[in-house]
Formats: structure tokens, C-alpha cells, sequence
């Protein structure tokens, strides 16, 4: 199997929800449940390595507690609310290859803010791009419930409003509609000739995308922290966490 490195990235500032990172989410810190999984995943492989990303030493501490240590220390300039997700990851990706002398093959990022995956999901996604030698990264996402072929519009220069995307012949139904997806930010996988390459993106000519067949969002707002909770509180995830 090809060696990896996972990263799991949580910065110390969130304007949104502060100390969204190691807020309790059921009982456990909710960085926990990330690197409960990114274990799980790393069981029984030799090849696997995880490295925290993180500017803050609550969530290191944090971090600690669920077995997950680590001698990087994010940058400060990584760690503003310019900083973007690619240059955190690379940055800690030649850490980890520097400190254990090895380059790995693929690197794995999940997201602390959207823990609904398995590990199932990620061999899955990992499988279906090792069988697309073409493609530099896959990525999770769910069906959209709105198509911009059919019912979503933006805002014109003179202010009216218009679809989204406009095509030649419209479609009368969302069926007959291309199929649209949500980045649901759980994770991404790059091959390492990705960061080569020197993206900005993680979504490029050459993506490929995880449908995940089980519910998935991220938390964004105060109430997302909710509703996660009533869900795994009354067990009403549609998989097994």
C-alpha cells in the first residue's frame, strides 16, 4: 500500500464559533472524533503517518488527550484568516517528510469540522483514485438539494436575476439536470505530485469526487452544533460513526 500522511488542521481562531475545534460535541471534544477515525483508519498499516496542524496550544493539548502528539507547530503566517487550506497542508506535509526521511505518496486531510465519515469512505475514495492515475486529488461531497441548471439563480449587473449557469437549451426538470454535489469539507486526498504542481485549489481539471451515501455536513453556524448533537445524542445518523 502507498505510504500517506494524514493532516488534521484546527486553527486557534474561529470568528464563526469560537473554540469550535475542542468544543464538546456529545460528550467529546470535537477534534476527537477526527482523530478517533483518522486511528481507526491507521490501524494494522505501517504506511500511515498523522500530523496536527495547529497555532493553538488548547488544541494541542486537546489533541494530546486522544493520543495524537506532535512536535510541528503551525506558522504564524499560516494561521490568519488569509492563510489558505493548501499552504497549511504543504507546509506540514515537509515536516513530516523531513522529520521521517520519506516522501509520502498520498496525503489525506480531514476536516475537524465535519466528522460525519468512516473509514470506509475513505478507503473507498482512496481506491477510486488509485484507479485514476490521471487525477491529482478526490474529495468528499453529497447530493445538492439545489441544481444551478434548474433552480438557482444569481445576480446580474443590473440587478435582475438569471440561472446560475445558463445552458444553450434549458432543462424543464431537475432530473434532466447534470448532477450537481456539496463539498461537505469531511476530507480530501491528494497525491503528492498535487502540491508538486503547486496548486492553489483542491478542485482542478483533474479532481474526482467521493459520493458519500450516508448524511455529511460540515459546522458552519452556532445551530450546526445542534442539530450534530441531537442527531448522534438520539442515534439518528443513517451509518454507523
Amino acid at each position: 500500500m502507498k505510504s500517506i500522511l494524514i493532516t488534521i488542521c484546527a486553527r486557534g481562531g474561529s470568528k464563526g464559533i469560537p473554540g469550535k475545534n475542542i468544543r464538546d460535541l456529545n460528550g467529546k471534544s470535537l477534534i476527537g472524533y477526527t482523530i478517533e477515525t483518522a486511528n481507526a483508519f491507521k490501524a494494522g498499516k505501517d504506511n500511515v503517518d498523522i500530523i496536527l496542524s495547529t497555532d493553538s496550544e488548547e488544541i494541542r493539548y486537546s489533541a494530546a488527550s486522544f493520543g495524537l502528539e506532535t512536535e510541528y507547530h503551525r506558522p504564524e503566517h499560516l494561521a490568519s484568516d488569509t492563510a489558505g487550506k493548501i499552504d497549511v497542508m504543504a507546509d506540514a506535509l515537509h515536516f513530516a517528510e523531513r522529520k521521517n526521511g520519506i516522501r509520502y505518496e498520498y496525503l489525506l486531510d480531514m476536516d475537524v469540522t465535519s466528522p460525519l465519515r468512516t473509514v470506509a469512505d475513505m478507503e473507498s475514495a482512496l481506491a477510486q483514485l488509485a484507479g485514476r492515475p490521471e487525477a491529482f486529488n478526490i474529495f468528499s461531497v453529497s447530493p445538492a438539494s439545489r441544481n444551478p441548471y434548474f433552480n438557482m439563480v444569481e445576480e446580474q449587473p443590473d440587478g435582475t436575476v438569471d440561472l446560475a449557469k445558463r445552458p444553450d437549451q434549458p432543462f424543464l426538470t431537475r432530473q434532466s439536470a447534470p448532477n450537481v454535489y456539496d463539498m461537505n469539507a469531511s476530507f480530501y486526498i491528494f497525491r503528492r505530485r498535487f502540491f508538486d504542481a503547486g496548486q492553489k485549489s483542491s478542485v482542478t481539471n483533474c479532481s474526482l469526487a467521493y459520493i458519500m451515501d450516508h448524511l455529511c455536513f460540515d459546522l458552519d453556524h452556532p445551530i450546526d452544533f445542534e442539530i450534530m448533537e441531537f442527531l448522534l445524542r438520539k442515534n439518528k445518523l443513517d451509518f454507523k460513526l
